[in-house]
């Protein structure tokens, strides 16, 4: 039988045992010092641009177009870039980044690689090169005007021009792409 005094020392280390729980869970949210906001698009930017680089790999091995594969090299050279930046970041803000596409990603990049010839182009160029670049444009574009943490605002900000950049090579190209036959 547990006495009185038992039960109060037992519902004292309880509340003590609790308490550290509820400090070393708001000690490691804060840890890096961000908004969710901030880590959230440092996560969603670093799988945005890893889908750019392993679709852009798999259009350099499908598509005989030469101006799909100068684009897809280029998406792989500078989101590689991008995404070595970004992890860089992400380690001085003690936030961890995946270095693969999200599990719906994978997913379309699966479906890609069952197109080939001109219909891979096609869906290579509207999947990965306009949608997914709008997607990027509208993720960077918000951190940049809304983001908390200056370095993670700065590093949208300054990524954002390049992004745009893809986005209107894409539209270029599918333009290109949907002529063909």
């Amino acid at each position: 039988m547990i006495s009185k005094k038992g039960l109060k020392m037992s519902a004292l280390i309880a509340v003590a045992l609790s308490g550290a729980v509820l400090y070393a869970a708001c000690a490691q949210a804060a840890d890096s010092g961000l908004s969710h906001q901030d880590k959230s698009f440092m996560k969603s930017a670093a799988e945005a641009g890893n889908t750019e680089v392993v679709a852009s790999k798999l259009a350099l091995e499908k598509s005989s177009n030469p101006a799909v594969k100068a684009f897809a090299q280029k998406m792989v050279d500078e989101h590689s870039k991008i995404g070595d930046d970004l992890k860089k970041l992400a380690d001085t803000k003690k936030v961890t980044v995946s270095d693969k596409p999200s599990l719906t990603q994978r997913a379309k990049i699966d479906v890609l690689g069952k197109f080939s010839g001109t219909s891979f182009d096609k869906h290579y160029v509207s999947m990965i090169g306009v949608s997914a670049h709008k997607d990027a444009v509208a993720l960077f574009d918000k951190e940049s005007q809304k983001g908390q943490d200056a370095d993670v605002k700065q590093f949208a900000t300054d990524t954002l021009p390049a992004l745009k950049g893809h986005l209107a090579m894409a539209n270029d190209l599918e333009s290109t792409v949907s002529a063909e036959k």
